[in-house]
């Protein structure tokens, strides 16, 4: 992914042109296109020679360094979020498969909750179980009474 200095799409390009066209005429746009060209071509001339020359004052042990790497944003993206990738679409994939079966019918759904409560050891009717003892009956002394 590269970033974009300007992040212009096909419909804003068209608005633009047609400003340009009612402010400057038809007659001058053509030359202030070339004079734009020229100021673009001129700062990549300068942002080039600026990293050419920053890359050799640093010396031989930066000679791999990519300037994009001094973006924070492209840094992270680069070591930390590559990595993290196939799992964050794994994770996807599933909610994805979660979603169109609570999309699904909603008798299914219950059906399908139910059955794994049956099944689970640890449920809810087994903590029940466990928290309430079970009495055969009242215990009753007849001599204390």
């Amino acid at each position: 992914m590269t970033p974009m200095l300007l992040d212009i799409n096909g419909p804003e390009f068209l608005l633009l042109l047609i400003v340009a066209v009612i402010l400057f005429g038809p007659e001058k746009l053509p030359e202030l296109a070339r004079k734009a060209a020229k100021v673009v071509n001129y700062v990549r001339t300068m942002a080039g020679t600026a990293q050419e020359q920053l890359s050799k004052e640093l010396g031989p042990g930066f000679e791999n360094l990519d300037f994009r790497d001094l973006n924070p944003r492209a840094f992270v993206q680069k070591h930390l979020l590559d990595d993290v990738q196939p799992i964050i679409a794994d994770v996807r994939q599933e909610i994805a498969g979660v979603g169109a079966t609570v999309r699904g019918n909603p008798e299914d759904v219950t059906q399908a909750i139910d059955g794994v409560k049956d099944q689970s050891p640890g449920g809810p009717a087994d903590l029940m179980a466990a928290a309430t003892p079970v009495r055969s009956g009242t215990p009753y002394d007849v001599d204390a009474t």
